[in-house]
Order: structure tokens, then C-alpha cells, then sequence
């Protein structure tokens, strides 16, 4: 399930384009938090814990306790960011209230497990992943913090659907109306390429005994 984790941060003084430059000089990221039929608040955050989640891959599925300037908690997930054209740096940041009957749609990322006991992947199959993420809708306090794929006897050829995931009470996937893939264990390109050499060097083969046969018959009708 998803704790909230600390966010600290620090209310910014004035709105518009003016001040949000200001604070990017400062080294910091603008943000606002909206939501929950209260007035948005406009806050600033350091960027490297705005990173650190992005590079975890779980920065829109944490539930948020922002600490403004040390004391008023505003429990939050972040719904949205704006990069950079060039650097890709976050330059905004959206934060919506949550409480805990807030139901919201958030996706989760996959961690794949036990690849050291796949059979494809010991035979030197390849992991295809189709989904890094899957998009779910629950409560806020049921969030996953990822959704696990046991890689465990898959085969070369075998896909892996939702179904066979693991997932808490009241967690389901926004895509219902089929059982989707979420991976699959693909043949070695080396083995594809063996497999077409075998078939052209058939395909040669059979050529060259028809052309045998052909001259054959040429010969017996003279």
C-alpha cells in the first residue's frame, strides 16, 4: 500500500510568470496545491525530491504530506508536471488534495521479479515489457507502491496478462474489457536469425533439386 511520505516545502510569494521565474532562480520548483473545495496554495519544493521521485518511477502514485515552512500539513498527490523543453528540469507542479475517501486514477509501475528463474530467460530469451506502467483506479490509502510480476517458469513465447498479477482489495485496472499483456518472453534474435539462415538455406536446396531434376529429364528426352 502507499504511505505518505514528507514533502517539505515553502509557501511563494505572488502568482503569475513573474514570480514563478523568481523562484526557479532561487533553485527551486514553483507548485500549487488545488482541490477539495479549498482555495489552491501556491508553495515552492527543492527539485531534487521532486526527482527523486520521477526516477523511481512512483512520484504520481505517492500520497504526499507537504510540511509547508514546517508546520500546516496538506496531504497531496501530484497530478501533473511541466519540464523543460531543453533541460527537461521540472518547471510546475500540480498537487491535488487527497483525503482518505478520495478515490482517484493513478498509474502504478511494474517490478518484474525472479527473472533468475525464467526458463526463457535462461535459455537467453529476451523481456518484452508492454506495460512499465499499469493505470488503476482505488482509494487514495490503497495505492500500490508497485505491482509485481513474477517471472517465475515463464517460457520463451509466453505472454503475461494482468490476471495472472496479484493486486489489493479494491484496485482495478481502468482497462476492463479484456485481459491485457503486460510482457512476454521473445525468442533471441540470434535463434531468429539461425531459424531464418535454416529456412533460406532449405528454400536453396529445394531450388537447386528442382533445377537438378529439370536437367535431368532435358538430358533423358535427348
Amino acid at each position: 500500500m502507499s504511505e505518505a511520505s514528507v514533502l517539505p516545502a515553502e509557501l511563494k510569494e505572488g502568482a503569475g510568470k513573474g514570480a514563478a521565474r523568481a523562484t526557479r532562480r532561487a533553485g527551486r520548483v514553483p507548485c500549487v496545491v488545488y482541490g477539495d473545495k479549498k482555495t489552491p496554495v501556491l508553495i515552492s519544493v527543492d527539485p531534487r525530491e521532486i526527482m527523486k521521485g520521477l526516477r523511481a518511477g512512483t512520484f504520481f502514485s505517492t500520497v504526499y504530506d507537504v510540511e509547508i515552512d514546517g508546520s500546516k500539513i496538506e496531504r497531496v498527490l501530484a497530478r501533473d508536471v511541466q519540464f523543460h523543453p531543453v533541460t527537461d528540469v521540472p518547471q510546475h507542479v500540480d498537487f491535488l488534495r487527497v483525503s482518505a475517501s478520495t478515490t482517484v486514477t493513478v498509474e502504478v509501475p511494474c517490478r518484474f521479479l525472479n527473472e533468475e528463474e525464467s526458463v526463457g530467460l535462461k535459455r537467453g530469451g529476451v523481456l518484452n515489457v508492454v506495460r512499465y506502467t499499469i493505470e488503476v483506479t482505488c482509494m487514495v490509502d490503497a495505492i500500490p507502491q508497485s505491482i509485481d510480476v513474477d517471472l517465475s517458469g515463464v517460457d520463451i513465447g509466453d505472454s503475461i496478462h494482468f490476471s495472472a498479477v496479484s493486486v489489493p482489495d479494491g484496485v482495478t485496472p481502468t482497462i476492463t474489457d479484456r485481459d491485457f499483456t503486460i510482457a512476454t518472453i521473445a525468442a533471441p534474435s540470434v535463434m531468429e536469425e539461425e531459424v531464418e539462415v535454416e529456412e533460406g538455406v532449405e528454400g536453396e536446396e529445394g531450388a537447386e533439386a528442382a533445377a537438378d531434376g529439370a536437367d535431368g529429364e532435358e538430358s533423358s528426352e535427348e
